[in-house]
């Protein structure tokens, strides 16, 4: 699978490009899967309307409106409650990923329940992620991030990077999200640790990592 971790969505021509680069058809030719669950855990997306604006391309991060020849919904609390052969054969099919922002260890633990983050190394599919869609990839997501608590407790996620991600750096409406405790942040996490504003994305192809940026990061390494 190839990763396409941003702070934001789509929202320059540079990272836009990388995503181009990265599918194996046009976007017009390709099919995507928007996976809204990381809203429902995060007191501030969802649920609700910002939920529904993702789903349907009407929100401010572009990522579902970006001209694909169809768009569906993996919904993952509900993929226990059905027999895998009802979605996985789709998972399989599907050209690209469109994961939300929300709470990062919340879409890690039902990522787990569902058994999606299972599948996702076999996958040969392209993994957008936005904010915790991105996170969720790292080993640990850093205790400052930690909002909704799994039952094992901790900031363990997917662990299928060896890197960490501090987004929104700089962002005017976290006033929190500054360089000095991003290196705070850092110092916590056991691995490297980019930190990226919302023009920033990590791309990963087999499993080399590139910076596209129009804006401002930082790597921290341990």
């Amino acid at each position: 699978m190839k990763l396409l971790l941003t702070s934001a969505g789509v929202n320059n021509s540079t990272i836009h490009n990388a995503l181009v680069d990265m599918l194996d058809k046009p976007i017009a030719e390709s099919s995507a899967l928007c996976i809204p669950t990381a809203m429902y855990g995060h007191p501030w997306v969802g649920p609700g309307v910002k939920t529904w604006e993702f789903i349907s391309g009407k929100s401010e991060n572009p990522m579902v409106d970006l001209g694909w020849k169809s768009v569906g919904v993996l919904e993952l609390t509900a993929l226990p409650s059905i027999e895998q052969d009802r979605w996985v054969p789709l998972v399989r099919e599907t050209d690209v990923f469109l994961v939300s922002g929300g709470d990062a260890l919340y879409l890690n633990y039902w990522m787990q329940q569902s058994g999606l983050a299972d599948l996702l190394p076999s996958l040969h599919s392209v993994y957008v992620g936005m904010s915790a869609g991105s996170m969720v990839m790292a080993p640990n997501i850093g205790e400052e991030f930690v909002g909704w608590r799994p039952p094992a407790g901790g900031d363990k996620s997917l662990g299928l990077v060896d890197f960490a991600l501090f987004p929104h750096l700089d962002h005017e409406m976290l006033p929190e999200n500054t360089l000095a405790n991003a290196e705070k942040w850092a110092a916590g996490v056991s691995v490297p640790g980019y930190a990226i504003d919302d023009q920033t994305a990590i791309k990963v192809t087999n499993r080399a990592v590139e910076v596209v940026s129009e804006g401002k990061w930082k790597l921290f390494t341990p």
